[in-house]
């Protein structure tokens, strides 16, 4: 299975941009699966080959990733092109193991329950699977059939949020315990966010629902397991919820904290691209120690 998986209907805005593997190599790009369907032949396009069998397409690749070879010889450095050939690699090591891993029809009737017959309630289920078989990141995209942005609330934000959040805390509550009661809660870091959050105030419009306009001077992330302390609240915003006050965290903060919790240490880990060392966190970011278990 691939180190990096995506789930969610079809593609949110941007699309791979937002699991990219920029100057990283190949490998490290996300694998998007359409969640659409959660049949298991087709959640990932093209899993079984139609007529060929596993020895000859193995041949197949051993050929194709010879002439790839020679081809790469000649463009060293070309990050697209390696990329793609580790791409073809993984998709075919998939068909070995995908199958077992996507079938959610295996779980039990009471932890389909405990998740929720829903589209993310499925989703975290199946991040679960995946993670106990070796996918190192897994994300879960909270998306509505047809791939639409239901949290970009610029209209009837109050109502919205409310049926939101009960659905989507269902599904991280089961996600959670699901986890914890597999002694694998402390060795999984689960994060629940978003890139922004909501204006404190009403956005008026035409349509008679107010709704609320981006925001990122002060939203919330939660953390969950793998080294994070449980019951913790870190840092406050003014009265209004306008700015954060007290133990601002910016988003190389928040970077830097995962990198610890995951057993690297983001000021030392660069890798040589364009003729330089970089940085996951550039020239930023401090490990937040008050959140550490």
């Amino acid at each position: 299975l691939p180190g990096y998986v995506v789930l969610g209907p079809r593609r949110p805005v941007v699309g791979p941009h937002l699991w990219s593997n920029s100057f990283l190599p190949g490998a490290y790009q996300g694998m998007a699966v359409n969640t659409q369907d959660m049949q298991v032949d087709r959640l990932v396009t093209d899993l079984k080959h139609p007529t060929l069998s596993r020895t000859d397409q193995r041949k197949q690749l051993d050929l194709l990733a010879g002439l790839n070879r020679l081809h790469a010889d000649q463009r060293q450095g070309d990050a697209a092109l390696e990329a793609q050939i580790q791409a073809m690699e993984v998709a075919f090591s998939m068909q070995m193991e995908a199958s077992a891993a996507f079938d959610i029809s295996q779980e039990t009737q009471a932890t389909r329950d405990l998740y929720g017959n829903t589209l993310f309630g499925r989703q975290c289920l199946l991040a679960r699977r995946l993670s106990e078989r070796g996918v190192r990141f897994v994300t879960s995209y909270y998306l509505t059939p047809g791939g639409n942005q239901p949290w970009d609330t610029h209209t009837n934000n109050d109502d919205g949020h409310r049926k939101l959040c009960a659905d989507s805390d269902r599904a991280t509550a089961a996600l959670l315990t699901d986890l914890k009661q597999r002694g694998l809660l402390e060795d999984t870091l689960v994060i629940w966010t978003g890139e922004f959050g909501r204006t404190p105030y009403a956005q008026p419009n035409d349509k008679g629902k107010q709704g609320r306009d981006h925001h990122h001077s002060a939203f919330t992330t939660v953390l969950a397991g793998g080294g994070v302390k449980g019951g913790l609240m870190y840092g406050a915003s003014d009265e209004l919820g306008m700015f954060a006050v007290e133990n601002r965290v910016h988003v190389h903060d928040l970077h830097a904290t995962v990198l610890h919790l995951l057993g690297i240490d983001h000021e030392q880990l660069t890798y040589r691209y364009s003729g330089r060392d970089f940085r996951l966190t550039d020239v930023h970011g401090q490990v937040v120690q008050g959140i550490l278990a």
